[in-house]
C-alpha cells in the first residue's frame, strides 16, 4: 500500500463506522491489516470485488454490482480475523511455496494438533473459513485441488526454506517458519 493510500485509509478509519473495499483480495487484506494494527476492528468493512475471488468463496459473498450494494447495505456480522507472524491480515488464501527453483518444500506442517505434511509437498493452502475455528490448511495435488483439508485456529510450517504468499502478494525474503492463525478479536463483515 503506497504511503498516500495509507493515509487515506487510516483518515477514512477516523470518520466512518463502515468502508467498502472495492478491489481484489490483496487489497481487502491491505484494508484489514491497517485495522488490525490501528486496533480498529470495530469499524465495518464491506467488500465489492468485479468478480469471484478466493475471499468471496470463503466468505460466502457475491461479485460484481451485487457485491456493492450488498456491501453498502447489508449488515456487518463479526467473521474470524486470519494473520500471520508477520502481523499481515489474510483475507482469501495463502499459500506456502518452495524457493530457489526447488519442485518441492521440505519441511513439516501443522495445524493445530494435527500433522498435515511431514517431508516433501509441492506446496500448502491455506484460506480462511469464514466461520470457528478459522482456517484450513491442504496440500494441493497434481489437479492443484487439495484432498483433505485440516481444519483448525492455526497453521504452521517449519522448513528449510519457503516463500510466503499472502493474497497473490509474494513475500519479500525466504522463511524457516511461518505461522496463519486467528486473531483474538474478529472483524466486522458485511453481508
Amino acid at each position: 500500500m503506497s504511503d498516500d493510500a495509507a493515509e487515506a485509509v487510516t483518515a477514512a478509519i477516523e470518520h466512518f463506522h463502515r468502508l467498502v473495499v472495492v478491489g481484489d483480495d490483496a487489497d481487502l487484506a491491505r484494508v484489514l491489516t491497517r485495522l488490525l494494527r490501528s486496533d480498529r476492528l470495530d469499524v465495518e468493512l464491506g467488500y465489492a470485488p468485479l468478480r469471484r475471488t478466493p475471499a468471496t468463496r470463503a466468505y460466502r459473498l457475491p461479485a460484481g454490482w451485487w457485491a456493492a450494494r450488498r456491501a453498502r447495505h447489508g449488515t456487518a456480522g463479526p467473521v474470524p480475523l486470519i494473520r500471520d507472524d508477520a502481523g499481515t491480515a489474510l483475507a482469501g488464501a495463502g499459500r506456502w511455496l518452495p524457493v530457489d527453483g526447488a519442485e518441492t518444500l521440505r519441511g513439516e506442517g501443522i495445524v493445530d494438533d494435527a500433522a498435515l505434511f511431514d517431508g516433501d509437498v509441492a506446496e500448502v493452502l491455506i484460506e480462511p473459513i469464514g466461520a470457528a475455528p478459522g482456517l484450513r490448511a491442504g496440500v494441493p495435488g497434481r489437479r492443484r485441488r487439495v484432498r483433505r483439508w485440516v481444519t483448525g485456529r492455526a497453521a504452521q510450517l517449519g522448513t528449510t526454506g519457503a516463500l510466503v504468499v499472502r493474497d497473490g502478494v509474494y513475500g519479500t525474503r525466504t522463511v524457516k517458519r511461518s505461522t496463519f492463525y486467528r486473531h483474538v478479536d474478529d472483524w466486522l463483515l458485511v453481508r
